[in-house]
């Protein structure tokens, strides 16, 4: 149905169809009469958040949006592009996807000199507008990777002989995928021992290989390795670091030669010894390690053969014993010099005296018996075995009758030799005291046999202490006190941590841990005990870090003590004062006396010491203001009136103490509030002896003039209220004024001509008192002015008032204007009343249309001649027209 109701389109779609089948593989072919492949190329950053921005494709092809129908922008390969960007398919617009884009994971196979392209193509639609652009992405490279070494741990072997300047490479170099500054940059030692430094060199490829130099001369013999921590530091801003524990291992140099203990050992020996006794043990001792230290031991030449055939020398262990029967009729003692010999040393020499003691019976002989481990005459016994701990038994043996043999210990050490009270001649060797490995590690005994014939007999023992974890770690301090700026840089070395251990071996070794108390952006290193934190520190956040550090050795069961760090943080100035409030508003009556207290500002600072102290000063208004720095309070130097400004508005700056100092700014409006000390000004009439002519025939409730006055005060202080105190001429009433404006009202008609005078009370509403002001109101009735010194004689002239009682309010009450009691009616209705009640009916009808058509004349004229009640704007034109009609009078 398609294909033959639009044959046209038909052939359309399937042209379309192939052009876009074949768009890959000859994208020009199918689209040369419609646009030609163009490119952009956007740059952003790589881990950037979702929705960031890339770039418009439709602004920068400069495409004309108001085309209908609209573009359509597609992206070509949609699961791989999408995995990085968003494309809105009406805007054309490219934005970030959920994956952050990590130029290390996108180009791992880039070389580091090649940059980092992510390649869309983007499709424009529809058909009539279809282009291809290419959109390339340059991901640049930030700062995310810190320098990491291969391994955690790198050791390193430098002979003891090593020449200073010496150079050794650090091999196993950090690795930072990060491309150029922001790769490593440099290499340096948390600790050198000032015998090493660290150098950095860069090979033709741009690698840098860390080089270990030896600045001082070394010596296994005095310490055998050195272990630090090498860091890496990349180039960053801030610098990333990367770690690892550099173990420097002193190889030993065979730059010692063995040394006899004793150089001379005498030797006392009975000429009845039987064959195989222990004589003597020659030590001689190499510091050397390994084959540096072996030492073997011979006689030297001078030595005869037949005397080193009787007595045989170990040439391992140094132990001579007798090995022959002693001929006591030739000899009665033999010199053996006896040379200890290592690798490429000059033998050490030592000289072994034996004496030789004639017997004509037999000598008393020692038979040794051990409870303790024995080997080759060397006894071993257990640090921690307790006081009085056998060692072994000695038996006397060869004794006769008339024979008494005494036996004793020679050599310091806690033992002690004493007969076995349950056998003769039996003795008992025991400690008198624990042994301690870490005050003496061996000792050399000597048990003396002496009989009363003058026989000596010398046996000779070696006790050796076996070490056992009976000590625990000391730390150097038990409290150690750190200070540190806030604001550090992270990875920060606070202090190294030292605790010893006197056992030996690995019950010595001493590992670093923090207790369950720290906080874990403390790190410490459990092999050198460097401590450093890992984070930057804020003193506003916490001053004072207290927590617990752990020095655990490996023996069995294991030993640990602690330390307690306290990190102090100390403050900078990184907080600005400021004010409790944005800005403040103080309310003050006027008048005030001069130095008193306005308002208090109340301000902080988060520093401590002299960054938190606050300084306040007014910026404008410090001539008339003045600010209490200690308490923050505001004064004014003078008394203040509303009436001459009503509002201040002062800057208050305050500054702390820092250096340099920071500074924060407030605005203080300081608002006057009235006080009623101003009265009424009347402003009209101007004087007591002005004037104003009034028409005999003037209709009563025409309003005559008003009294016109102002109050320099605000709010109910300038509310004004008129009244009429006294009056002189006419009668009472003939007069009302309105309390509110002060209009004057005619309220009787003037029967009589000549002055009038009322005296007005213009007052305010203020509290506790009103102020008030009089003024005189005169009112000259004529039908014209004849003789104007005349009126001027009679306003000089004083004479009583008749002062009404009645207050204002009454006669608002009372006289209001919208009220008029048809005075002109009463003497009528009174004299009919009195003359004749019949006719009362009739006079109340007529004289009421009377008084109705009356009062609606009297409106009329009113509103003709009124003056307005309320001066505004036009306050003054309104009174200098009232006294040009006083003057044209």
């Amino acid at each position: 149905m398609f294909n033959s109701r639009h044959p046209r389109l038909s052939k359309r779609g399937r042209i379309w169809g192939l052009c876009i089948l074949l768009l890959y593989t000859n994208p020009l072919s199918c689209l040369a009469n419609f646009s030609q492949a163009k490119e952009l190329i956007y740059k952003i950053k790589e881990g950037l958040p979702r929705g960031t921005f890339i770039g418009a494709i439709g602004v920068d092809l400069n495409l004309d949006f108001s085309v209908d129908p609209p573009f359509i922008f597609s992206l070509a390969q949609k699961k791989v592009s999408e995995q990085y960007v968003n494309l809105n398919n009406t805007t054309g617009e490219l934005y970030t996807s959920a994956t952050e884009i990590d130029r290390e994971t996108l180009c791992a196979d880039n070389l580091e000199g090649q940059g980092c392209v992510l390649s869309l193509d983007v499709f424009v639609l529809p058909q009539q507008y279809f282009q291809l652009v290419k959109v390339k992405i340059l991901i640049e490279d930030v700062n995310d990777n810190r320098p990491k070494f291969p391994t955690d741990e790198i050791a390193m072997s430098v002979p003891e002989n090593a020449p200073i300047n010496a150079r050794y490479a650090v091999e196993q170099s950090a690795v930072d995928p990060d491309l150029g500054p922001h790769g490593v940059q440099t290499y340096w030692l948390v600790n050198d021992f000032g015998m090493f430094t660290l150098d950095v060199e860069e090979n033709e490829g741009g690698e840098l290989t860390p080089f270990l130099i030896v600045t001082e001369a070394l010596d296994r013999e005095t310490q055998a390795e050195y272990i630090t921590d090498i860091i890496a530091e990349d180039g960053g801003t801030p610098p990333l670091l990367g770690a690892a524990t550099l173990k420097i291992v002193i190889t030993d140099v065979n730059d010692n030669c063995p040394q006899f203990k004793e150089s001379q050992i005498n030797v006392t020996l009975h000429g009845n010894t039987t064959k195989g006794v222990h004589l003597a043990r020659l030590h001689a001792f190499d510091p050397d390690l390994g084959a540096n230290a072996q030492i073997s031991y011979a006689y030297s030449e001078r030595v005869p053969r037949d005397t080193r055939s009787l007595f045989h020398l170990d040439k391992i262990t140094g132990v001579i014993k007798l090995a022959g029967k002693i001929d006591t009729g030739t000899a009665t003692f033999y010199k053996l010099t006896v040379l200890a010999t290592g690798p490429g040393c000059i033998p050490a020499v030592a000289t072994v005296i034996v004496h030789i003691i004639k017997v004509v019976t037999g000598p008393p002989t020692l038979i040794p018996r051990y409870i303790a481990p024995e080997k080759d005459g060397v006894v071993t016994i257990k640090e921690s075995e307790p006081a009085f701990s056998p060692i072994a038994f000695f038996t006397v043996k060869n004794i006769d009758k008339n024979q008494r043999v005494d036996c004793y210990l020679e050599g310091p050490g806690p033992f002690r030799l004493s007969p076995y009270q349950l056998f003769k001649n039996e003795y008992l060797l025991e400690t008198t005291e624990p042994l301690d490995f870490e005050r003496t590690q061996e000792y050399d005994l000597i048990l003396v046999a002496n009989s009363t014939r003058g026989i000596v007999i010398k046996t000779f023992l070696k006790v050796q202490v076996l070490d056992e974890n009976d000590n625990a770690p000391v730390f150097q301090q038990s409290l150690v006190e750190i200070s540190v700026e806030e604001n550090n840089p992270p990875n920060t070395f606070l202090t190294q941590l030292q605790a010893s251990d006197q056992d030996s071996e690995s019950r010595g070794e001493v590992l670093y841990l923090l207790g369950g108390d720290a906080p874990g952006i403390f790190v410490v290193d459990r092999v050198t005990g460097i401590l450093t934190v890992a984070t930057s520190l804020d003193r506003e956040e916490k001053e004072t870090y207290r927590f617990i550090v752990r020095a655990v050795d490996q023996g069995t069961p294991r030993r640990e003590s602690i330390a307690t760090v306290v990190v102090t943080v100390q403050d900078r100035n990184d907080n600005s004062p400021r004010f409790i409030n944005k800005d403040f508003t103080f309310f003050v009556p006027e008048n005030f006396p001069g130095y008193g207290e306005i308002g208090v500002l109340s301000v902080t600072d988060a520093d401590a010491g002299e960054n938190g102290w606050v300084a306040l000063s007014i910026l404008n208004g410090s001539d008339i203001f003045m600010i209490d720095t200690g308490r923050g309070a505001l004064r004014a130097k003078t008394s203040l009136d509303r009436e001459q400004q009503g509002t201040y508005q002062l800057w208050i700056e305050a500054v702390d103490g820092g250096e340099p100092a920071l500074s924060s700014v407030t605005i203080v409006t300081v608002l006057l509030l009235d006080v009623n000390d101003n009265p009424p000004i009347v402003l009209f009439p101007q004087s007591n002896q002005s004037y104003m002519l009034v028409l005999p025939n003037t209709v009563p409730g025409t309003s005559i003039t008003e009294v016109y006055a102002v109050d320099k005060d605000t709010g109910m202080n300038a509310v004004i209220a008129y009244s009429i105190i006294k009056r002189k001429g006419g009668e009472p009433g003939s007069f009302a004024i309105d309390p509110e404006t002060g209009n004057i009202t005619l309220k009787r008609e003037l029967s009589n001509r000549g002055l009038y005078s009322l005296l007005v009370k213009v007052s305010d509403h203020g509290q506790p008192e009103p102020l008030y002001s009089t003024v005189m109101v005169n009112f000259f009735v004529n039908e014209t002015v004849s003789n104007e010194s005349y009126i001027q004689s009679l306003l000089t002239r004083e004479a009583d008032i008749e002062v009404e009682e009645r207050p204002w309010y009454i006669g608002q009450m009372a006289e209001g204007p919208e009220r008029y009691e048809p005075f002109p009616c009463q003497p009528v209705l009174i004299a009919l009343s009195v003359t004749c009640l019949g006719l009362f009916f009739l006079v109340v009808t007529l004289t009421s249309y009377i008084c109705c058509r009356r009062f609606k004349k009297n409106r009329m004229k009113r509103s003709e001649v009124e003056i307005p009640l309320k001066i505004q704007n036009d306050s003054m034109q309104v009174v200098n027209r009232k006294l040009r009609q006083i003057s044209n009078i």
